[in-house]
């Protein structure tokens, strides 16, 4: 029987960047958008916070666009601050090579097993879903799913009794699937 876990972000995660004031590393988004219009062109911002001396950042999202080619429902989710607008921003590869930052998801996710029914078992498949795109090494999760320390994960790796198709020891941000037989 296939087992589910999911790996869902309970919050957003720092961003990774130097601070001009204090040089501080790490910021935390505000959620908040800043939108400029100049005539018929606009230009919008996702606020960011230091953690160290609370310096507020712009990060880039559009720069000197026409109004008529921000769709609509975009345009008005940036005015109310979405919080999910905000998230999948975030992770947008383009808006992190723009601004030149990397996201710290330390402490901002969490591994949903959906119980300890799959911990007596003899063979135990499991398939894992990612919610968002957050770079997890698949040995910490199998450790936390199943209360193991990782090097009696590593171990049951060199044994050939945990199998998957993907590396277990590289960091995965999509869904997977692996085989435990104990």
């Amino acid at each position: 029987m296939l087992t589910h876990w999911a790996v869902v972000p309970t919050c957003l995660p720092l961003v990774c960047r130097r601070c001009h004031a204090c040089a501080s590393e790490r910021f935390r988004p505000s959620g908040k958008f800043r939108v400029n219009a100049n005539h018929k062109l606009l230009d919008v911002w996702l606020l960011v916070r230091c953690t160290a001396c609370g310096v507020t950042a712009k990060l880039t999202l559009l720069e000197r666009v026409t109004v008529r080619s921000v769709r609509p429902w975009l345009l008005d989710r940036l005015h109310h601050n979405d919080p999910g607008l905000t998230a999948r921003l975030l992770q947008n590869p383009l808006v992190q090579r723009r601004n030149h930052i990397a996201l710290d998801w330390d402490d901002a996710w969490c591994l949903d097993t959906g119980g300890s029914d799959h911990l007596d078992r003899e063979t135990v498949d499991v398939a894992v879903r990612f919610a968002a795109q957050i770079p997890v090494r698949p040995v910490r999760l199998i450790a936390d799913g199943f209360g193991l320390s990782r090097a009696e994960v590593e171990r049951l790796i060199v044994e050939g009794k945990l199998v998957s198709a993907v590396r277990l020891s590289s960091k995965l941000s999509g869904d997977f699937t692996f085989t435990l037989k104990r």
